[in-house]
């Protein structure tokens, strides 16, 4: 699936991607601003979380529980010096725990990563808008 979007749109660009059945593992590419958070917040909503959303720059990983009782993870791999220290934190048992798991900056741990995966790669392209790719 590929579409260019406006902010104002991400909520439905978030339904969009859910509509698509992805992995339960989302791997989130684009430059530092391009809107991977504000995604990722606007995918927490659409999937029950009703609680406030932010991005867990220091704290590496946030949890979030649906309203059907459910769990997502949303990862920050921005800051980790190497894999092993998401190794340390966990991250197998998250990425392998069934639960939606959201990562940005994977590209910091690319061999525990697991093989069935799905891809969004945001691109901010004219007037402000992003182009979206999604693989699953």
């Amino acid at each position: 699936m590929e579409i260019t979007f406006s902010l104002e749109q991400i909520n439905e660009v978030a339904k969009q991607i859910l509509a698509e059945d992805p992995k339960k593992v989302i791997l989130f590419h684009g430059e530092m601003g391009v809107g991977k958070t504000t995604l990722i917040k606007a995918l927490a909503k659409s999937l029950g979380v009703e609680g406030p959303t932010s991005s867990p720059t220091f704290s590496l990983v946030n949890e979030y529980q649906t309203i059907d009782n459910k769990l997502l993870y949303h990862f920050d791999m921005y800051r980790l010096k190497n894999e092993t220290e998401a190794l340390d934190m966990g991250i197998d048992e998250y990425l392998y725990s069934g639960n939606w798991c959201f990562i940005e900056w994977a590209e910091k741990i690319p061999n525990l990563i697991p093989e069935t995966h799905s891809i969004v790669k945001i691109k901010l392209v004219s007037n402000g808008k992003r182009t979206l790719l999604l693989t699953c």
